[in-house]
């Protein structure tokens, strides 16, 4: 139940020694600069590019799993401050080939990649080039942003060291004098468990203290990350930080603002759902912690065994390629099961080019957990699919259809809890509520964050200052808006927005979440009408990143531009509101 990491580099020293080699072919690029416009360098070039890539890509996914399993492990560290160096000097190495190429032009590149067959896995990344063409500067400016490629990512660097490297866990006494220790991997299981509302705060307060305490630090790095994006943003001629996020893989902007402005417009199902929450649990009032409360006095556990075979019994009836996927997603090796000292925490499967991708997790035994395999096999999933039918060039897909993989497990294996779990009340009312959890979770949850870095960046682009008491006052709008709950009777809750990293590390993402739930719930509705449709799913899988991700999710039989796929989830949400009302009743 541990990584081997040797699979990627048989020890640190063959890791070292392919650091010296991309040193070497990163120097080796650079002499084909000014070159590109005759067909044999530009040929030569793409086949180094590729080398270098796909070596690049690996020693950066060994150097981050290291010091993944042990954040305060300073050597660790360490390396993945050197292969960002790299970057830095690839970075800055690379930056005359989208001038030079825009300057020898569209028809003669392509007349290039007509030529070759080696060179038509570039034809895509050479359409979207085009594309972007407005945004993309002179050479030298190219060079001049290049050199502040280390600089952009300390926000990011920055927030990992303060969240996690120097957060201390904190040892809390409940109210019959019992001391626990409280992580950021175990205290949602806690908040699940304790029944006195006074022990729920204890941990609540507990967690939050430390954003509390720094919270006009995690203030001037996000502000940090605010001006980055504005600096891209006005160096690169876009109207917005939103287009400057959107525009690269040609995503309306219409789907970011229908998705948020969906989920206001529909927050009845939410508010309703937490009043009957409030009435079932006898609260007098429901805190956002009293969310992870189950409604069903059973307090299933689950091993990591039983969760993957829960997993693989919920697929077993597809297409046979689909479940080896799945096996192999989650064989062994390949996933770092539990909870240790330093460990970052979450979740993530993380793939590079033509390797077996590798899942962390922080495995507890909920049943929470137990869709957390689900979901980060669906990514190892996708990216098998993807390095076995798509050439380096289009392997890696978009953070928009990312989810969706991720997500359609998860719809898959909630229907098939509810179809073979004894039929007791207690267990129907558990599988509701985990199913209205995870809508409200991915759908509302997220678009919420996305409707609040949508506002920072507002506030910013126009110049207001950014301070916690800013960031927080969006945050407890917010909350009041969706939840109709205020926040700041919680004490900590207010600064939320800092305990968020993907706020932090990759602005404009959160929203991918919500959109590729709408997805991935339209696409599983197809194949429980069919199961043939799963060939459609696959389909988006195989196709790695070889188009535009709204079309690709189009081919698949989802349109994303209209409002109809978000309101499906709505929908869906009233549904199960239904029927947990009825099950509570019985």
């Amino acid at each position: 139940m541990k990584w081997d990491l040797s699979r990627l580099y048989p020890s640190i020293k063959d890791w070292e020694e392919s650091y010296k080699e991309l040193e070497n072919m990163i120097e080796e690029v650079k002499n084909y600069e000014g070159t590109l416009k005759d067909f044999d360098n530009f040929l030569h070039y793409y086949k180094l590019q590729k080398k270098l890539v796909v070596s690049a890509v690996k020693l950066y996914q060994y150097a981050n799993l290291t010091s993944d399993l042990n954040k305060k492990d300073t050597v660790n560290a360490a390396r993945v401050q050197k292969v960002a160096y790299l970057f830095s000097k690839l970075s800055q190495a690379t930056a005359f080939e989208s001038p030079e190429l825009l300057s020898i032009g569209k028809d003669v590149i392509e007349g290039f990649i007509d030529k070759d067959p080696i060179l038509e896995e570039y034809r895509f990344s050479i359409e979207k080039l085009f594309r972007n063409q407005e945004h993309i500067l002179d050479q030298k400016s190219e060079a001049l942003l290049a050199n502040f490629s280390q600089l952009m990512s300390k926000g990011r660097e920055l927030y990992g060291s303060l969240a996690v490297a120097d957060k201390e866990d904190k040892t809390v006494t409940l109210s019959d004098g019992e001391k626990i220790k409280i992580t950021s991997g175990n205290y949602r299981s806690y908040l699940a468990d304790l029944e006195k509302p006074e022990d729920r705060k204890i941990v609540f307060e507990a967690v939050f203290e430390q954003y509390k305490l720094h919270k006009n630090t995690y203030a001037q790095i996000y502000n940090t990350v605010l001006q980055r994006d504005i600096a891209s943003m006005q160096s690169r001629n876009y109207a917005s930080s939103l287009e400057s996020y959107l525009f690269g893989n040609n995503i309306p902007l219409d789907v970011y603002h229908n998705l948020v402005n969906v989920a206001k417009e529909n927050t009845d199902p939410v508010k309703r759902y937490y009043k009957i929450r409030k009435e079932a649990l006898g609260l007098k009032q429901h805190h956002t912690y009293d969310r992870f409360m189950p409604l069903a006095t059973a307090n299933s556990k689950f091993t990591y065994e039983e969760a993957k075979e829960l997993f693989f019994n919920s697929i077993k009836d597809y297409d046979d390629e689909f479940v080896q996927k799945a096996k192999s997603a989650l064989s062994d090796g390949y996933v770092d099961v539990y909870e240790t000292d330093g460990k970052q925490t979450g979740a993530y499967s993380w793939s590079s080019l033509n390797e077996h991708p590798y899942i962390l997790l922080n495995y507890d035994d909920t049943l929470n957990s137990v869709f957390t395999v689900a979901h980060e096999a669906g990514h190892s999933m996708h990216s098998l699919f993807s390095a076995e039918n798509q050439p380096v060039a289009t392997q890696n897909y978009t953070i928009f259809v990312a989810e969706i993989a991720s997500t359609f497990n998860e719809h898959n294996l909630l229907d098939y809890f509810i179809k073979n779990a004894k039929a007791t009340k207690e267990d129907k009312i558990q599988l509701l509520q985990q199913s209205i959890d995870d809508i409200i979770g991915t759908f509302y949850r997220q678009t919420l964050f996305a409707a609040y870095e949508l506002k920072a960046h507002e506030l910013a682009e126009k110049g207001e200052p950014i301070t916690y008491e800013t960031l927080s006052q969006i945050m407890v709008d917010l909350y009041k808006e969706f939840y109709d709950i205020d926040i700041t009777k919680e004490d900590g809750k207010e600064y939320v927005w800092s305990y968020i990293p993907h706020l932090f590390n990759t602005p404009f993402y959160v929203y991918q979440y919500a959109t590729s739930f709408a997805a991935s719930l339209k696409l599983y509705e197809l194949v429980k009408e069919d199961p043939k449709n799963i060939e459609k799913h696959v389909g988006l899988l195989k196709s790695g990143g070889n188009d535009y991700p709204v079309n690709q999710v189009k081919k698949a039989g989802v349109d994303l531009t209209t409002k109809e796929p978000f309101m499906a989830v709505v929908n869906r949400l009233n549904e199960l509101l239904d029927e947990l009302e009825l099950a509570l009743n019985e």
